[in-house]
């Protein structure tokens, strides 16, 4: 295991980190239905990353993230707290909210965590967060009494963590990116302002999903690729930790896009879409995460990916239909005719959407 600094955090940290969802057990939105470990299970999984040189454990609040923060928290005192970081978070934008989310998050930890991130910051919550008495402001003030060592933003939106990166209160950031959805790992390593930050990389396997085509060695390395500080891979066995800690990643230069797509053709269509968040929408559509879903149906997770899909594709395609601006036609680097791939989305909708008779 190699090991990069924290930005200007001064800690190391393990180029791969723990993602502690698959840990979990009970009925908690987040955890896939394959995994359900116990606790001395949890534990087992966790310290064979350990052994293996992982210092970096990613988790969140009960109950967003079920039993994992006191599983995390029984497992750092079995190995000693000075050894590992933990990074933590929650979904909480108000001040107050923020302020007794981590007192909690320490009470379930026995432990105060190193990290702490305002978790998955939006435009609709964007201001919330960065205002003064926001969850940023209650960050900074945990910090200074000594319940947190650093305060963070993770959010999927490019923009957002660029606000963030330019924020003295924030110390480390989390985005998302992989081999496929490279676009805003691409766009950080063009701005010199992230460095000073911290960066941890979430959805490197993208939802489970390109393990199935790609090795975990090529994947990994592909995001450890850019300036970030380590990639957060979700491990629920000890055959999933060897997988992807049991050889170093390749480093170096990663597959050109159109490599990755030529694999991806052969199961479908893709679209040639990196998620740079570049392209934007008169009507507020969010191009890119529709292109996201079409995606991920074909690679495995056809359910999800119409589930979302359900919740706005309909009236995203007849907004497009009456646009006459089409303002992500200029914007789109990779030239993608949006329109008809927004149209090509909705067919694949009204055919395999819920209460349709389509087949795959």
């Amino acid at each position: 295991m190699r090991y990069r600094t924290l930005g200007n955090t001064g800690l190391a940290v393990s180029e791969i980190g723990f993602g502690t969802i698959p840990i979990l057990q009970g009925s908690v939105p987040v955890l896939p239905e394959y995994f359900n470990l116990d606790e001395e299970e949890a534990l087992a999984v966790m310290g064979h990353a350990f052994s293996l040189g992982c210092n970096l454990y990613d988790t969140a609040i009960v109950p967003e993230y079920g039993d994992a923060e006191p599983k995390l928290g029984k497992f750092a005192e079995r190995v000693g707290r000075n050894r590992i970081v933990i990074s933590d978070k929650a979904r909480f934008y108000d001040g107050g909210e923020m302020y007794r989310a981590v007192q909690t998050s320490c009470e379930n930890l026995n432990t105060c965590p190193d990290l702490y991130f305002v978790h998955q910051v939006d435009d609709d919550h964007e201001d919330e967060v960065f205002r003064k008495g926001g969850a940023l402001d209650a960050l900074a003030e945990l910090k200074a009494e000594g319940k947190i060592r650093f305060a963070g933003i993770a959010s999927h939106y490019y923009d957002t963590l660029l606000r963030g990166a330019k924020d003295p209160r924030v110390d480390v950031l989390q985005g998302s990116g992989n081999l496929l959805e490279r676009g805003m790992l691409e766009r950080v390593a063009e701005e010199e302002i992230f460095r000073p930050k911290g960066f941890l990389v979430n959805k490197v396997y993208a939802a489970g999903l390109l393990p199935a085509f790609f090795p975990a060695g090529t994947l990994i390395g592909a995001v450890l690729a850019y300036p970030v500080s380590c990639a957060l891979i979700g491990l629920g066995t000890a055959e999933q930790v060897d997988e992807a800690m049991g050889e170093e990643p390749v480093l170096g230069e990663p597959p050109v896009l159109e490599e990755v797509l030529s694999v991806l053709e052969k199961k479908y269509e893709p679209i040639p879409c990196s998620r740079c968040q570049r392209c934007s929408c008169p009507f507020g559509t969010e191009i890119h995460t529709i292109f996201r879903q079409y995606q991920y149906f074909f690679m495995g997770k056809d359910y999800w990916a119409l589930k979302k899909l359900g919740l706005g594709i309909q009236e995203s395609a007849a907004h497009c239909r009456s646009c006459t601006k089409m303002p992500c036609l200029a914007e789109c680097p990779a030239g993608i005719r949006i329109p008809d791939q927004i149209e090509k989305i909705e067919r694949l909708f009204l055919e395999f959407g819920p209460g349709r008779t389509g087949r795959r």
